[in-house]
């Protein structure tokens, strides 16, 4: 018999089932934090809330309290994350089919700030006759200072009263305002240019039996193609073949990839990622003027498979889809910078920072490079162009009715993937997406984010603001971040006049409706909410951040219970106060998705 023979055979459940008291027995034990927050998450209490020290200054009484952290991403809280996606959702869905004017009109102002906008008007003036008036500069100079001391007073005094905005620049900037051509390229089809209507309301079409119709849209924008790319095009129950010949699945590790990464364009990739934001704006613009009333908007900005932007909106109203594609090719965005088509120097020997000039030089010829202004200089010639114009794709758009189906579905579709990372949808799964990533991220590392960037010494031009210390190749700007991949803008976008409602007055709104239902009725607490106001007062408390050391700070896992068992207790007494008030209140009063 064999040594082999002579050992101890187990069978496959022994296999898979350690020995009990062993470590590998002790490692399959779930742990008691991650039970917590697993249990935290459940019922929607913040995982890592704050504690602050909340001192009333008429009483001098301190104690700490707690406010939850207020995390956007999934991955940082992920109660507080879902918290906000279901604001995000309440917001889309009442500001996406509305009948009437979400505008308000803002109130005149009174007679006391009228005046002291005259004496604001009358010291601009005199400011302004100052540098008319014979006398030398040090009395010139004295006698400004005089009136900016007393403007910055003038300044504080209208700041506090109920003026909404600023009545001029925070700062003067003297120096003279680069001007561009708005002329169209002609390389652009033109676009109508209609007066714009300040409505924000669509049309609506009437029906069989007087039913009124509403319908609003769902766009989706998307850059061009930078390169043929492994994709799965499914058309009813029939895989077409994809650009290398074979037909791939859903999840599919190549999809998304190029077929040829040699000849893929992974600079205008990385490029368009960059100005991307600044596309939508320009597209929105000329959406508005082209439709000629104030078309509003809300929606998301997320990665594709081929790590390329692209922006799913809710839109209000309808417009004629022949119109939006003509839009689509008539919108782009001019970056007028210096040129940088051609290194002019590497990572690894940079220009060098010369002390005694206060500038970078060559590392041979110690010729200094030219600064940012000299750079712009030159593009003020006649037959300059930009250096580099980007542009939008294709455009996907269809009609959403209002309270179907497809509309829930259209909200959530736009907001599935906010409380993500931008790149965490994308996430490589195979090798081949991984480089693809990777090539990617490293043309955006060289490629300049800003007129500030370090990385325009490597074609040969001093930034903006130059100074010491700058590496290239190694910008700390978002743009070169692997979080984001040129893409810096904001991800949740929603213009002014959606729905007339802020995520804090949406807030608001679903405080007062709990407050209601746990009061017995559905009746308006708006007066014991400004009674509370009143009373407390936004001067009254003093708040600082707690210290996790302070004697007076229990620890998280002391909170976090105490926070369950809270919410636990109050979900349900709010859900017996449902079941109490349903009989009374009417079912169209409670709100669709309250965010509490």
């Amino acid at each position: 018999m064999s040594q082999q023979q002579l050992l101890p055979t187990a069978t496959p459940a022994e296999v898979q089932r350690p020995r009990p008291g062993s470590r590998a027995d002790r490692m399959r034990k779930p742990l008691a934090k991650d039970a917590l927050k697993q249990l935290a998450e459940q019922h929607g209490v913040c995982v890592r809330p704050l504690a602050l020290r909340r001192t009333d200054t008429t009483t001098g009484l301190t104690e700490v309290v707690e406010v939850p952290c207020g995390a956007t991403l999934a991955a940082k809280c992920k109660p507080c994350a879902e918290k906000g996606r279901r604001l995000r959702i309440q917001q889309i869905r009442e500001g996406w089919h509305l009948a009437d004017e979400p505008a308000i009109r803002p109130d005149k102002p009174g007679e006391d700030v009228l005046a002291l906008v005259r004496v604001r008007a009358h010291l601009e003036f005199e400011r302004e006759a100052l540098q008319y008036q014979p006398m030398t500069p040090d009395e010139r100079a004295a006698q400004v200072a005089e009136i900016d001391a007393a403007i910055a007073e003038l300044d504080e005094a209208l700041g506090e009263t109920s003026l909404r905005g600023h009545l001029t620049p925070k700062d003067r900037d003297e120096r003279p305002r680069r001007k561009r051509s708005t002329r169209r390229r002609q390389d652009t089809p033109d676009l109508p240019r209609l007066p714009v209507d300040p409505r924000t309301v669509g049309r609506a079409y009437s029906g069989r039996a007087g039913k009124t119709y509403r319908p609003s849209m769902l766009v989706t924008l998307t850059l061009g193609s930078h390169g043929p790319v492994h994709s799965h095009l499914r058309r009813g129950a029939y895989v077409a073949p994809c650009e290398c010949g074979q037909r791939h699945g859903p999840h599919d590790d190549v999809l998304g990839t190029p077929v040829d990464p040699t000849s893929y364009d992974y600079r205008r990739a990385a490029l368009d990622a960059i100005h991307f934001a600044r596309v939508l704006d320009r597209w929105w613009q000329n959406v508005r003027r082209a439709a000629g009333w104030n078309v509003q908007y809300a929606g998301a900005v997320e990665l594709q498979r081929r790590l390329a932007p692209h922006a799913h909106f809710a839109i209000r109203g309808t417009l004629p889809r022949r119109l939006l594609k003509q839009i689509a090719a008539a919108t782009y965005h001019q970056v007028w910078w210096p040129r940088f088509d051609e290194l002019a120097y590497s990572v690894e020997k940079p220009p060098v920072w010369d002390v005694d000039r206060q500038a970078y030089v060559d590392p041979k010829t110690r010729d200094p490079l030219p600064t940012w202004g000299e750079a712009l200089d030159a593009l003020e010639e006649p037959d300059s162009r930009p250096a580099y114009v980007a542009r939008l794709g294709r455009i996907d758009a269809r009609g959403i009715e209002q309270g179907t189906r497809d509309a829930e579905r259209s909200i959530r579709y736009v907001t599935k993937y906010v409380t993500k990372d931008l790149t965490d949808q994308a996430k490589s799964r195979s090798d081949a997406q991984k480089a693809h990533f990777d090539r990617l991220h490293a043309e955006l590392s060289i490629l300049p984010c800003s007129p500030t960037c370090a990385n325009w010494l490597l074609y040969g031009v001093q930034p903006d603001g130059v100074k010491a210390g700058l590496t290239p190749g190694r910008c700390t700007g978002k743009v070169h971040q692997r979080s984001t991949l040129g893409f810096t803008g904001r991800r949740v976008l929603v213009s002014r006049q959606w729905s007339g409602k802020t995520l804090a007055d949406h807030r608001a709104d679903n405080r007062a409706w709990v407050r209601a239902i746990l009061a017995g009725g559905m009746a308006d607490a708006e007066e014991h909410d400004q009674a509370v106001d009143d009373a407390d007062g936004s001067k009254r408390y003093r708040f600082e951040l707690a210290r996790p050391e302070d004697p007076d700070v229990p620890p998280l896992e002391h909170r976090l219970l105490r926070a369950i068992s809270a919410r636990i207790r109050w979900r349900a007494d709010l859900d017996t106060a449902r079941l109490r008030t349903a009989a009374v209140a009417p079912a169209t009063a409670v709100p669709l998705s309250p965010a509490a």
